[in-house]
C-alpha cells in the first residue's frame, strides 16, 4: 500500500518523513519525484510514503493512478501560523508560483503578502478537502498535535519499526523558517533613544571643536 501525506506545505511535511524513515516496512520520501513528467510523476515504489505539496495541484491524476487503493494523510497547521510562514519565503517556492504572473495572475505587487498567503492555504486545502471526500483510507493529523495524533497514524498504516525514535523527530526543526532573535528587532523608539544618548554624550566635543 502507497501512503501520500497531503499539505499545503510549511506545515512540518519535512519532519514526517523524517519521522517515517524510523518505519522499517514503508520507504518513505519527500518530493521525491517532483521534477518529472507524464507517468513517472506518479511511478512510486510500492510501500512508499511520499510528502509533496504540489501533489495537491495534482490530484486528478493521483486519483487516476492511486484512486482508493493508497492511503492518504491530510497534513494541516494551524492557517494563520501556516501563511505566516509563507510571507517569510514570499520570494520564492511555491508561494511565488501562486500569485503576480502564476495562478493569480496579473495579482498586484503591493497586495499584502499574507492575505495571498491565507488565500493560498485556503486554496490548497480546499482541493485537499474535495479529493479526500470520497476516499475510505485516510487520517488528518494537525502540527500542533502531531506528538499525539502519529502513534494513531503508525498504527492504521500497519507500521513497523522504532516509534519512540520516530516521535522524536518532532523535537528537531527541519527546515524551519528564519526568525531573526528578539535582541535584533530593535523599535524604532528604542534606535531612536539610542541616537539621542550618543548626541548628548558627544555634544560638549561638538561645541569645543566648533
Amino acid at each position: 500500500m502507497n501512503v501520500f501525506v497531503l499539505n499545503a506545505g510549511r506545515c512540518g511535511s519535512t519532519t514526517f518523513i523524517k519521522a517515517c524513515k524510523h518505519i522499517n516496512n514503508y520507504s518513505s520520501e519527500h518530493e521525491s519525484r517532483c521534477a518529472l513528467l507524464g507517468e513517472a510523476r506518479f511511478d512510486y515504489p510500492d510501500g512508499h510514503i511520499e510528502a509533496d505539496n504540489r501533489l495537491s495541484w495534482l490530484l486528478g491524476r493521483l486519483d487516476r493512478k492511486y484512486g482508493d487503493s493508497a492511503f492518504y494523510v491530510y497534513l494541516k497547521r494551524n492557517d494563520a501560523d501556516m501563511a505566516y510562514s509563507f510571507t517569510k519565503r514570499y520570494a520564492s517556492g511555491i508561494i511565488k508560483a501562486y500569485r503576480g504572473s502564476g495562478i493569480l495572475m496579473g495579482l498586484p505587487e503591493e497586495t499584502d503578502p499574507m492575505s495571498v498567503s491565507l488565500d493560498y492555504c485556503d486554496t490548497v486545502d480546499s482541493n485537499i478537502e474535495l479529493f479526500l471526500k470520497d476516499k475510505t483510507r485516510k487520517f488528518s493529523i494537525n502540527l500542533e498535535h502531531i506528538q499525539q495524533e502519529f502513534p494513531t497514524f503508525w498504527e492504521l498504516i500497519g507500521a513497523e519499526g522504532d516509534l519512540i525514535s520516530a516521535l522524536a523527530e518532532f523535537d528537531v526543526k527541519y527546515n524551519a523558517t528564519r526568525v531573526r532573535s528578539e535582541p535584533q528587532h530593535e523599535s524604532l523608539l528604542a534606535r531612536g533613544a539610542g541616537k539621542l544618548s550618543r548626541l548628548a554624550t558627544n555634544l560638549p566635543a561638538y561645541i569645543k571643536n566648533a
